[in-house]
């Protein structure tokens, strides 16, 4: 009697496609265990709601490390790790001989965290601009209403020092933020000035380039047009030429490169 044997091949025989499709489509079991933040991390949570309910003012003095400890039922271990934490925030400061106090928020660290975090690449200059010229704008009309006599003279310094020194591409640039961070003090809303901090020095670059590739005579018009809105008290005209002067500075940069060299170095 002879036997036939199948032939053997390579290839494993593929999986029938309706198989594959039910797996794929086959739901989890189990869902994904969410992590729960760390006890120090929950700890200075604690602490900061403490303090940004009033219940804690500037200056007033923290219960020890093994204080807080034993209140909160952890570690010193743990305290301390929440106590960097904060202080790395600027919240608390450790002071020698008095222990833990409240701190106050310096406006420049504010402003700083945030023209870091531009300046690292994060968000591209149309994206910058576009921020830029809303808050501009409206700070613009804010100053026509509320400059006084000293917020002219100001302005009026900044404006012709910059006019002296437009041959000086670093001084000019300087000048020129000078000239924002001055209409923004005369809106006399302290948090105007930190917004516009956090977002004018990240854009000290882009001065700099516009400046050096021959702007100044533009910028120093613009700048004249907006100071004279300012002076007549006309908000509206404030407002108009304010916007005109911001849509120039985007002009000049994409006109002479700047968006390729923004796109080559991946930075506002």
């Amino acid at each position: 009697m002879t036997y036939y044997r199948p032939m053997r091949t390579d290839r494993e025989p593929d999986s029938p496609p309706a198989a594959a499709a039910a797996t794929a489509a086959e739901p989890n079991l189990f869902e994904q265990v969410a992590r729960e933040p760390r006890l120090s991390d929950k700890v200075a949570g604690m602490m900061l709601e403490t303090i940004l309910s009033n219940r804690l003012n500037v200056g007033d003095r923290l219960p020890s490390e093994r204080e807080l400890g034993e209140q909160f039922g952890v570690s010193r271990t743990v305290v301390r790790e929440a106590v960097r934490e904060l202080v790395a925030k600027g919240v608390i400061e450790v002071r020698s001989g008095s222990g833990l106090r409240v701190a106050a928020v310096a406006a420049s660290a504010v402003s700083e965290s945030m023209s870091l975090f531009l300046r690292g690449g994060a968000l591209d200059f149309e994206k910058v601009h576009e921020v830029r010229t809303l808050l501009e704008v409206h700070i613009a009309g804010l100053a026509a209403e509320r400059a006084g006599p000293e917020d002219v003279a100001a302005l009026q310094i900044v404006h012709e020092r910059m006019q002296a020194e437009s041959g000086d591409v670093e001084a000019a640039a300087r000048d020129d933020l000078e000239f924002h961070r001055v209409i923004a003090v005369a809106t006399h809303n302290d948090l105007f000035l930190l917004l516009l901090d956090s977002i004018g020095s990240s854009l000290f670059e882009i001065r700099r380039e516009n400046l050096g590739s021959g702007s100044a005579p533009m910028t120093l018009e613009q700048h004249a047009q907006v100071l004279d809105r300012i002076a007549a008290h006309d908000p509206d005209g404030a407002r108009e030429a304010m916007a005109a002067h911001l849509d120039g500075v985007a002009a000049w940069w994409r006109a002479h490169g700047g968006h390729e060299r923004q796109t080559e170095t991946g930075s506002a």
